[in-house]
């Protein structure tokens, strides 16, 4: 059986910019995907360098077409069932019962995204309604946004959304703004609605439904998911997780090994906030640092 230098579970972003750099320091590298991105539901990608306005799955497929011309990559389409340390290996099987074995992990499998249970708000995921301005807030023309809060942390997200468009804070319920959320909320003249919201519809436009039957159309509703691992491997393994204001991820230190030794994460798994950008980055980190420790790691004390 062929031991690896790297398995990379992941092959979004994150997990191609890492095998990169580990391909290009002439390492044997897995990459294991399941295909499945974060951002599957958005049309565009926007704010990213060189890339601003195409289709993210033409963004990942040119990356993953410029890693297939490395000979000492091997990519593998399927999902990891388990990954588990045997001795100075890590042994991962995959859905089809694959089994391979590699002197290190790096998980870059991402977060999956909960929005509140609100009737038509999935649907419309990435459309017209959004987790990220700095994404898609410019495309939005200055139009009527909106803030659907999921937390007293959606105060900071209604902060920022009136540079992109006049702002209406939807509090549903899910708290009371302060004295000090009013003043700062009405300094960026952020308009608060406290009516329960029914429904999201529209098809261009974001069409709030009120528990009172009122309507307001906006150009864009945001609203901060909360995320958890897309995967369990991770803990599966024992990595740490810590928690953000709007979910869990994997605790990295500097260099993005986890917890346990030999195991990475990057991307939107390794990191509080999530980007294409920052994923990109983030895997890039974390090659080098997962090839750093192949070498000075096996060198004598």
């Amino acid at each position: 059986m062929q031991i690896f230098d790297v398995i990379v579970i992941g092959g979004s972003y994150a997990g191609m910019a890492g095998a990169l750099q580990l391909a290009r320091g002439r390492r044997n590298v897995a990459v294991i995907d399941a295909g499945i991105r974060r951002n599957r539901f958005a049309e565009h990608s926007h704010g990213v360098l060189g890339q601003d306005g195409k289709p993210p799955a033409q963004i990942a497929a040119e990356a993953k077409a410029q890693l297939l011309l490395y000979p000492n990559l091997t990519w593998i389409e399927g999902r990891v069932e388990s990954a588990e340390k045997t001795g100075n290996l890590f042994r991962v099987i995959t859905g089809d019962n694959q089994t391979l074995s590699a002197k290190r992990l790096l998980l870059a499998t991402g977060v999956s995204d909960h929005l509140p249970a609100i009737t038509g708000l999935q649907e419309r995921w990435g459309k017209t309604v959004f987790h990220c301005p700095y994404c898609h807030g410019y495309e939005l023309d200055q139009g009527s946004l909106g803030v659907l809060a999921v937390s007293e942390a959606s105060v900071h997200q209604a902060l920022l959304i009136p540079d992109w468009g006049p702002t209406t804070l939807f509090t549903n319920n899910c708290f009371t703004p302060s004295e000090l959320h009013q003043q700062q909320l009405a300094a960026r003249n952020v308009r608060i609605e406290t009516e329960a919201v029914s429904e999201i519809a529209g098809e261009q436009s974001a069409i709030v439904k009120l528990a009172n039957g009122r309507l307001v159309e906006l150009a864009g509703l945001f609203v901060a998911s909360l995320t958890k691992p897309a995967s369990p491997i991770a803990y599966d393994l024992g990595c740490e997780l810590a928690e953000s204001p709007v979910g869990f991820y994997v605790k990295t230190d500097e260099s993005k090994q986890t917890s346990i030794p030999g195991v990475y994460a990057c991307g939107d798994l390794g990191r509080a906030m999530g980007s294409v950008t920052f994923a990109i980055g983030d895997g890039a980190l974390a090659g080098f640092a997962v090839h750093r420790s192949l070498i000075f790691d096996g060198l004598p004390a």
